[in-house]
């Protein structure tokens, strides 16, 4: 191996050790995870949107919305959705779309407390 190949091998060692390092932390998985979710979403609605042939601005006629309020929800990184706001977007596009939410548990359950009796004196 050359000088030139160590360095590099030695670059792979360093960023997997770096990366593993970074992933074992439930904290940053729980924010990249949450982060990966938002940005599959306005993917997802553009991805629908042309599947059901439709341009922004006939999207935005059947919300009763403009075609700037359809772009920003199909704007990447946008993350101030409502459920409301799903719902009609995904009834606007018609037959065969259906709204799906997925809960995960991004860290391992944990036993509950015990209650406690609640008393009232």
């Amino acid at each position: 191996m050359t000088p030139k190949e160590d360095v590099i091998e030695a670059g792979k060692k360093s960023y997997q050790r770096w990366r593993e390092n970074l992933w074992s932390n439930p904290e940053y998985r729980a924010i990249y995870e949450e982060e990966a979710a938002k940005s599959e979403l306005w993917l997802q609605l553009v991805e629908a949107r042309q599947q059901a042939g439709l341009t922004q601005k006939q999207m935005a006629e059947r919300l009763g919305v403009s075609q700037a309020q359809v772009a920003r929800i199909e704007k990447r990184g946008y993350d101030a959705y409502t459920l409301n706001t799903l719902r009609r977007y995904v009834k606007a596009l018609g037959e065969g779309f259906a709204l799906e939410v997925r809960i995960r548990r991004t860290q391992p359950q944990e036993s509950a407390p015990t209650p406690v009796p609640h008393t009232t004196e």
